[in-house]
């Protein structure tokens, strides 16, 4: 053979095995792209910035309203601060309305004729619901050995903060030749006294004790409290104190209605933190619904200058008076007005500068 004829063969074979290789090869890598998941990070994302025109026409319409539902929800929420804070503006201007009412009410009653407890009324003929905010006129005897002090209360002079008491007693009426019913004791305020005041001696307190010290005048030792409670037709004038009566002018009332904040009364260790009628006409042996009057007597001496009666114009006062009702209403429209208008320019659409 020719050795320049085998050289050409050769090389053809070599060339015809290496075109045969290569072609199988690139089957197999084809075969490979096709059968294997493409890297996440060799995906072109701009071929999916079409996806949402692709989607039916149905489904990108119900898309749009549910988020336009949400827009609306959303904004319908941004003017809730405003609707309440207005509402509690229209709730100070009625209740100022209603206190205006109850001060106008009060001072009436306390302006009509005081009430002689010992002659017009009895014990069983009143109605303390009625009586409310009347002025009480009433003689008759302290029984300081049934004295209460609820508190403590404090008590400001010239700047100077000072802690005591009200101290509350029963008032024994005193009786007349014309009043044949019997008359049961009265609680009566008689203002506010020092904390030292609730160690002081029984005798020392006031001058006018009075049924403690009518058994020492009474020879059978039945005292008036216990002619009284027991309800005898009439109580003879003879058996009453060798003393003068104490002149009581005060102004019917009901109990107190404490915060939260204030712990509960304990009748058995003596601890009254507010005025409980009921309660503490219990405490004192009386009936429930026995008369409480607060003490407006101005007859302090320098010799016996407590207990200090309240104040008449303290007595028909609130604790948030009209002139507080209509600062708080103007605060919650304003208020109301200023969460309203960033409300709006939220929810405004903003101008585009061209």
């Amino acid at each position: 053979m020719n050795p320049k004829k085998y050289k050409y063969w050769g090389a053809n074979a070599l060339i015809q095995t290496m075109a045969a290789s290569l072609s199988k090869t690139l089957k197999g890598q084809k075969f490979l792209l096709s059968s294997h998941r493409i890297p996440q990070q060799l995906i072109d994302f701009s071929a999916f910035s079409t996806a949402e025109s692709t989607l039916p026409p149905s489904q990108n319409a119900a898309s749009q309203a549910q988020d336009n539902g949400r827009e609306k929800w959303s904004r319908s929420l941004l003017f809730v601060p405003g609707a309440i804070t207005f509402g509690l503006g229209t709730w100070q201007i009625l209740r100022r309305q209603e206190k205006v009412e109850m001060l106008e009410y009060r001072r009436k009653r306390l302006e009509m004729e005081p009430i002689v407890w010992n002659k017009e009324y009895t014990s069983s003929k009143y109605n303390s619901d009625s009586l409310e905010f009347r002025r009480v006129f009433c003689e008759g005897y302290f029984d300081e050995g049934k004295s209460i002090y609820v508190g403590p209360r404090s008590r400001s002079i010239s700047g100077v903060t000072e802690n005591g008491y009200y101290i509350i007693t029963p008032l024994i009426p005193k009786t007349y030749d014309d009043n044949n019913s019997v008359q049961l004791p009265i609680l009566v305020n008689r203002g506010w006294v020092p904390r030292g005041w609730r160690d002081k001696p029984i005798n020392d307190s006031d001058g006018h004790s009075s049924a403690s010290r009518a058994a020492e005048v009474q020879p059978n030792k039945e005292t008036l409290w216990w002619k009284f409670w027991a309800k005898q037709s009439k109580v003879d004038k003879e058996n009453e104190p060798n003393i003068p009566p104490v002149r009581v002018i005060g102004v019917a009332r009901g109990s107190e209605k404490p915060s939260i904040f204030v712990p509960e009364n304990d009748p058995k260790t003596g601890q009254w933190f507010y005025v409980d009628v009921p309660m503490i006409a219990r405490a004192c042996s009386l009936p429930e619904d026995t008369l409480y009057i607060e003490d407006i007597n101005e007859n302090a001496r320098a010799t016996n200058p407590y207990p200090v009666p309240k104040d008449v114009n303290t007595l028909i006062q609130f604790s948030v008076m009209p002139q507080d009702h209509r600062n708080y209403t103007i605060t919650w429209y304003s208020l109301s007005a200023a969460v309203t208008y960033m409300a709006v320019k939220r929810i405004k659409p903003k101008k585009v500068k061209r």
